[in-house]
């Protein structure tokens, strides 16, 4: 029965339900209800329609308020809707209850993602943390499973076989759950043999919001062919790649994207693989700037990173990707209204970011190549000063390299 919650596809017509509170305005709640969109059809879902509703905090029986889910059973009914999914974590009680009511499969955001991410593993260190994560999200949730049984209390002369078989069903998760944290413990362990059989070559990590273009960046620098798609968190698995820049190796890492309402324990599962970024010199931070909030993307790439991947204070370069996507709306001069990042060009943007920013920036198309050679460059500069520091010997080496015959260095870019 546990495998079986965990392995069911997600196919279904679906809609979305949001809300508005003190902390998030509609335009907020909107955007949030998009992202959760682009979620659903990366897990396969085919998203009909989005419910809103403001109310200071969520109902903490039903999440919406009566009539608001009475409105989305209606709808649901009418329109053949296999599947409810709730932009924030449900309880138990609340999965219950909305069940009860609607008569559907109820999802929220968390249990979307650990869908997708159940899909896009592919290597075994992947699938158990993606494992991992399930079971931790699904160990709270139990009674939702065995509502069939809910006559059963427990209790002095009350012990049914319902109480039963929710006790059995926790231990053999707590079993599972720590078992796999053992393999991910000897994952972490092999992981850190590897980092350290790869000896002092500067490595540099590509970090950001998930679908920001890491992948294709990563194929772009290194000459490869890591998966890259237009979906949300086409990569799981870290793919680590040597680059030659001139005359200068370093280790390229490509690793899982951040997006926001991600809990703790979800990325906590992926210690191991996070622990490149934390053993990283060098951090390139992906942004995709076609995004009309590229902004709070960044804040919560950072914010992660000061969190759980002790990311804060490393050295970095901001990459500002996808320019060949950006657009923007001509503002008239008489126009006097406050100016947007609808209306900003992006030759200002690139200013003001060069500006902003305390470290190096640049501005690329992954995909056209627009901007790689100035990349190349930063990358070239940057990875020179963290091997002098380590090897302050060297800087001949440089300087003999930079004026040879680049065709008698072999491998390069």
């Amino acid at each position: 029965m546990i495998d079986q919650i965990l392995t069911e596809e997600t196919t279904e017509r679906t809609v979305l339900v949001g809300l508005i509170t003190e902390r998030q305005n509609e335009a907020k709640t909107l955007e949030y209800l998009d992202e959760l969109a682009f979620l659903a059809d990366t897990a396969g879902a085919v998203t009909v329609r989005k419910f809103l509703q403001k109310l200071d905090y969520p109902n903490p029986r039903t999440y919406v308020g009566k009539g608001k889910l009475e409105e989305i059973r209606d709808y649901v009914e009418q329109n053949e809707i296999g599947m409810v999914i709730f932009d924030d974590d449900l309880s138990s009680k609340q999965v219950v209850n909305i069940e009860r009511e609607l008569k559907v499969k109820i999802l929220d955001r968390t249990s979307l993602i650990l869908d997708i991410f159940a899909k896009r593993a592919r290597t075994a260190n992947a699938k158990t943390q993606v494992e991992l994560a399930q079971y931790q999200y699904l160990l709270p949730r139990l009674t939702r499973m065995w509502t069939h049984l809910e006559r059963q209390r427990g209790g002095i002369g009350m012990r049914g076989p319902g109480e039963t078989q929710i006790e059995t069903d926790r231990r053999i998760i707590l079993d599972k759950i720590s078992r796999l944290k053992e393999e991910l413990k000897a994952i972490d362990k092999q992981k850190s043999v590897q980092r350290k059989n790869r000896g002092k070559l500067t490595r540099v990590a590509l970090v950001g919001y998930t679908n920001a273009g890491k992948s294709t960046l990563m194929n772009v620098l290194s000459k490869s062919d890591v998966f890259a798609e237009n979906k949300l968190f086409a990569t799981l698995d870290t793919t680590v790649r040597k680059v030659i820049i001139d005359n200068l190796p370093f280790l390229l890492t490509d690793t899982v994207g951040f997006i926001r309402k991600l809990p703790t324990h979800l990325v906590d599962s992926f210690k191991s693989t996070l622990d490149e970024v934390r053993e990283a010199d060098l951090l390139v931070h992906v942004v995709d700037i076609s995004h009309h909030n590229f902004e709070e993307q960044i804040e919560v790439v950072d914010k992660t990173l000061r969190e759980v991947c002790g990311g804060a204070g490393k050295p970095a370069i901001m990459v500002f990707n996808k320019i060949d996507a950006f657009r923007h709306v001509e503002k008239d001069e008489n126009d006097l209204t406050e100016r947007t990042r609808e209306n900003i060009p992006l030759d200002e943007l690139r200013r003001m970011w060069v500006a902003r920013l305390p470290h190096d920036c640049v501005f690329i198309s992954a995909r056209t190549g627009q901007g790689i050679d100035e990349l190349k460059q930063m990358l070239y500069e940057r990875a020179k000063e963290i091997h002098l520091t380590r090897f302050p010997y060297n800087d001949f080496l440089f300087q003999k390299y930079d004026d040879a015959d680049q065709e008698a260095m072999g491998e390069g870019l």
